[in-house]
């Protein structure tokens, strides 16, 4: 089996006020520098990109950022791009500043073909702990509240848990907080009950 291989980022994008907007991202990689993105229609990131052509790839180890942007907590230090007008995340391991090049339209998700203008390491990847990238899947959880079962997320957070309560440190455990007020604040406005925390 040929997967597509898919890895979790972190996006920013600014209007054309300047105004940024950060959310996680799937990104495919292609030779030569050559990036592919998917946004979901609509959305922010779909728009600025559309409106200036460039967008900031950012590989970042704190997790907090995803759980953050999920939840509603997506203003983050950042600092100017180089070789492009934006920005891209202070907090960033690496970024690669891509410019659009083509345009593949759809009803659900457009795709976008990117060259990379500049491709800066600040700070050497160590890799994901088990928390880390715990946090990473509960957010995908979360930002899909609305399409899975609440039994389905339950058994999946209740998993992931076990990660949280072995190898978090205090930012994972602030991030998975997030998302279990996430998931708790959703329950309550369907009138369900919130999963257990640990």
């Amino acid at each position: 089996m040929n997967n597509d291989v898919i890895y979790e980022c972190v996006v920013s994008t600014v209007n054309e006020q300047g105004q940024p907007n950060v959310a996680p991202l799937g990104v495919r990689y292609r030779p030569e520098g050559r990036v592919v993105l998917m946004p979901f229609k609509p959305s922010t990131t779909l728009n600025n990109i559309l409106a200036t052509g460039h967008a900031a790839l950012n590989i970042v180890t704190d997790t907090r950022v995803f759980a953050g942007c999920i939840t509603g907590r997506k203003t983050w230090p950042m600092l100017p791009m180089v070789q492009a007008p934006g920005l891209r995340l202070a907090c960033a391991q690496r970024h690669l500043e891509l410019q659009l090049e083509e345009v593949s339209d759809d009803a659900q998700r457009p795709v976008l073909r990117f060259t990379t203008l500049r491709d800066e390491t600040h700070a050497p990847f160590k890799g994901y702990n088990r928390a880390q990238a715990a946090v990473v899947e509960g957010a995908v959880l979360v930002s899909r509240l609305h399409m899975l079962p609440a039994d389905k997320v339950d058994s999946e957070m209740a998993y992931l848990q076990i990660a949280i309560s072995k190898t978090a440190s205090v930012a994972e455990h602030e991030a998975w907080g997030w998302l279990l007020d996430a998931i708790a604040a959703h329950r309550s406005k369907q009138g369900q009950v919130a999963p257990h925390r640990a």
